[in-house]
């Protein structure tokens, strides 16, 4: 179960190379500061925001989910790479990020080594673009990508470079582009997972979707900080009419016996509970389409 939960963070943190480039044809954009300030106005502080990221990233955990339950490998659901050189914008560039973070996710998962490497060299450029790529060493990454035996090694690596990054990015004013990061994460895994819902059902599949009805208002908490640039004001409007549909998913929980579990050097009780998810066939068609035209949008160039 930890091993999968950690898949989601993974695959941002592929993402990223070591070598670090200056930034060429990038329009930095946007129309606001970004301080540590313009969180807290919004009731969001650090150790807040590591949660939210947290939460985040276990979406693209689907990746192991579509694996598991056998659904067939397309490459008709990815984004493509051939069109990298139109990604010409800081915002374009980090929602890119995380979408083709969330396809190298499903590509691990089926071992389909070949295109991997195709997506890590597309990130790879667009992380030295964004200065990001000094804290990843892209060769030992595209490494331990490419033997699925390596892939604990590889979690590892990537969750402390991946906390590494976003600490930086948000402490040199440039949290919006790690709000953006996981919003083309959850996007992407989101359009992976309904696409994958339509051909190959599954009750497990479904429940995971449903349960993102917990997870969109953590990701509006994110980019509604920044709502001031008319850039992101549009992706959280998008947002908000998804996070709608989403609004209409019926979760139940059944609270089971507690388990105690050691955390920082001490020991700690959690409470388990499973959840049971509800969602008629055309309330996911609903979320299906607006998924897929939002997320269309977003790599449309």
């Amino acid at each position: 179960m930890l091993h999968s939960w950690f898949y989601g963070i993974v695959m941002v943190c592929l993402l990223f190379s070591c070598r670090n480039r200056s930034s060429t044809g990038v329009d930095d954009e946007f129309s606001f500061t970004d301080t540590f300030e313009v969180a807290d106005s919004f009731g969001i502080h650090q150790e807040v925001m590591e949660d939210i990221i947290e939460n985040l990233a276990s979406p693209v955990e689907i990746a192991g989910l579509l694996d598991k339950i056998n659904a067939p490998f397309s490459n008709t659901y990815l984004a493509s790479t051939d069109y990298l050189d139109d990604y010409n914008t800081t915002f374009k560039k980090a929602v890119a990020l995380g979408v083709f973070g969330a396809d190298l996710g499903y590509l691990n998962m089926y071992n389909i080594n070949n295109t991997v490497l195709d997506y890590l060299s597309a990130v790879k450029s667009l992380a030295d673009d964004l200065k990001v790529g000094q804290f990843f060493d892209f060769n030992t990454l595209k490494r331990l990508a490419t033997n699925s035996e390596n892939l604990d090694s590889l979690m590892f690596l990537s969750v402390r470079s991946f906390n590494q990054m976003d600490q930086y990015l948000r402490e040199n004013k440039r949290g919006h582009l790690s709000s953006l990061i996981m919003g083309g994460l959850w996007i992407e895994g989101m359009h992976l997972a309904t696409q994958v819902a339509k051909t190959s059902p599954h009750p497990d599949l479904y429940n995971r979707i449903g349960e993102q009805k917990i997870v969109i208002p953590d990701l509006l908490a994110l980019l509604g900080r920044y709502r001031k640039d008319p850039k992101f004001d549009t992706l959280f409007a998008d947002l908000e009419n998804v996070k709608n549909s989403f609004d209409k998913v019926n979760i139940s929980y059944e609270v089971g016996e507690p388990q105690m579990i050691e955390k920082g050097g001490k020991l700690i009780f959690i409470q388990n509970e499973t959840s049971h998810v509800e969602m008629p066939d055309t309330l996911l068609q609903e979320i299906t389409l607006k998924i897929e035209d939002l997320r269309n949008q977003l790599i449309g160039i």
